[in-house]
């Protein structure tokens, strides 16, 4: 994904499947299957699936997939903890046009999982290979592409909205989403704006009495999270709302929506992220000023009202961290 989409103000479209994860409606069953490698269940249609769990798959097609709803197979029983509602799952995703037998998307080429919230907004097709499913799985779902990408398909991987989908999880690790920050509050600082709150939800910055900004980067935690600190390269998963200094609304926000994932400190966001939210802790809300060489730059985000000139500010609460 480029540059231009990992810095749109929903900061975090991560990857190309920031759509696809998220609910678009379909019918699932599953069909469970068990064993090291293999497994030609009815619901893979002849699909031979082999390698670790860990390593990017081998893939043997038997023709064209053809499929009109969505099976869910476990192809290899991991042994580790159930995936429940509320957790981060670290999870290696592999893609394949069902169509074309050609593989569409995969994370293993990236080096690294995604993390993946799972919330009740998640694509059911994912929602089947990740909840109730135990870390250390491979888990295989067939579908439309209608049913995994909406109507259109997903014409960035190559999928019509005719093509059927082959998709491959493998669940490497669990992480606990907070529902809050979680720890000790802090005196705001001077040149902070208010919180506009809705109970634990943040819904506006309020900048009465908030002095000018300075054209530095600035941070500063209001509640010191009592969990690990954010190291380099870890997947996050936060809650935020930005809005510009004297904004009189935000002009992104995930409090309303479900939190949102990225890995942190490696360019996926806006620079002012990556350098102030490596180091704070899990549970911390954070306040940030971020000055436009560490926005958008001289020319802004005008998807998003913001221009060259603005200072950007942020509440962010960090709730977990894999």
């Amino acid at each position: 994904m480029s540059r231009r989409l990992r810095r749109l103000p929903v900061l975090l479209l991560p990857l190309v499947l920031g759509a696809t994860l998220v609910a678009c409606g379909s019918d699932s069953g599953s069909d469970g299957g068990d064993g090291d490698d293999a497994k030609s269940s009815d619901a893979l249609h002849g699909i031979t699936i082999t390698g670790d769990v860990g390593e990017a798959p081998k893939v043997k097609w038997n023709g064209k997939l053809d499929v009109s709803k969505t099976e869910t197979t476990v192809v290899t029983a991991g042994d580790g903890d159930k995936v429940a509602k509320g957790d981060q799952v670290s999870a290696h995703i592999w893609i394949g046009n069902g169509t074309t037998q050609k593989q569409a998307y995969s994370t293993y080429d990236e080096g690294k999982p995604q993390a993946i919230p799972v919330g009740d907004d998640l694509n059911p097709i994912f929602k089947d290979a990740l909840l109730d499913q135990t870390i250390g799985s491979r888990v295989a779902v067939t579908a439309t592409a209608a049913d995994a990408f909406g109507e259109s398909g997903n014409p960035q991987m190559g999928i019509g909205n005719k093509d059927t989908v082959l998709v491959i999880v493998d669940l490497m690790d669990v992480t606990t989403v907070l529902d809050g920050p979680d720890g000790k509050e802090q005196k705001a600082p001077s040149w902070a704006p208010g919180l506009v709150t809705d109970g634990d939800k943040v819904t506006s910055l309020d900048f009465s009495g908030t002095p000018a900004p300075n054209g530095k980067l600035r941070s500063a935690a209001l509640i010191v999270g009592s969990g690990d600190k954010v190291k380099k390269g870890q997947n996050i998963t936060v809650n935020y709302l930005g809005q510009v200094y004297k904004g009189k609304k935000p002009f992104d926000e995930s409090y309303s929506k479900t939190p949102a994932s990225f890995a942190i400190g490696v360019g996926q966001v806006v620079p002012g992220w990556d350098k102030t939210l490596v180091g704070a802790t899990v549970g911390s809300r954070m306040v940030l000023a971020i000055p436009p060489a560490d926005g958008y730059g001289t020319k802004g985000n005008s998807q998003a009202g913001i221009k060259g000139t603005d200072t950007l500010y942020f509440v962010v609460d960090i709730l977990a961290a894999s």
